[in-house]
């Protein structure tokens, strides 16, 4: 029976293996500047086994941005499930900006070139951004019937959050100067936090 389900593991990370060297290149070169030999060549197959896996390039780049997408709405789960309370927000945003190195060619790819072809965009748009928002939306209402959060629309609120959510974890070069300590990646993560929960007005 092992023997049987060698073919199937082989095939799935195969796969798997043409998915990650997919997300390096069209990260790097951008997908209309990689060929089907590049990735052929940086995954380590023919580019016939491409083929047999995917359609083409395109049916590549959805699969490996709806991956990434899938990836983003399950960090955000464990990070709402894992908040110390509904102020704990600085806790969030450390978390995603201590982790950019480890996904920032996925972001790159899921958030650049779905600008680019409309039928990517609407399948995150379908798929995983509107679970996104309306998991965080549910999140932001109980906080609200709870008295933690003052009452307006929720759906805003969790709009914004995912804002700050993707900027933390897309682009250090955008919100930090390069080679960040933790200190200053706390204290820029304490200041969207306080941002968020305060707003920017002086009290009366």
């Amino acid at each position: 029976m092992r023997i049987l389900n060698q073919p199937l593991q082989s095939e799935t990370e195969t796969k798997q293996r043409i998915l990650q060297a997919a997300q390096r290149l069209f990260a790097s070169r951008g997908y209309d500047a990689t060929t089907t030999r590049d990735l052929a060549s940086a995954a380590g197959v023919a580019e016939g086994t491409l083929f047999r896996h995917f359609e083409n390039k395109k049916a590549i780049l959805i699969e490996v941005a709806t991956q990434g997408w899938v990836e983003i709405l399950t960090d955000l789960l464990t990070e709402l499930s894992e908040m110390g309370s509904y102020k704990a927000v600085a806790q969030v945003m450390r978390r995603r900006m201590m982790r950019l190195h480890e996904n920032a060619d996925m972001m790159r790819v899921c958030f650049m070139e779905a600008q680019f072809h409309p039928e990517l965009r609407d399948r995150i748009q379908s798929e995983v951004i509107r679970k996104m928002a309306d998991v965080a939306e549910a999140f932001f209402q109980t906080a609200m019937d709870k008295g933690i959060y003052r009452r307006t629309n929720p759906k805003i609120v969790a709009q914004v959050f995912l804002g700050m959510f993707a900027v933390a974890g897309f682009s250090h070069d955008t919100i930090m100067e390069p080679g960040a300590s933790p200190k200053q990646i706390q204290e820029m993560a304490e200041g969207i936090a306080d941002i968020f929960l305060h707003g920017v007005l002086a009290k009366d």
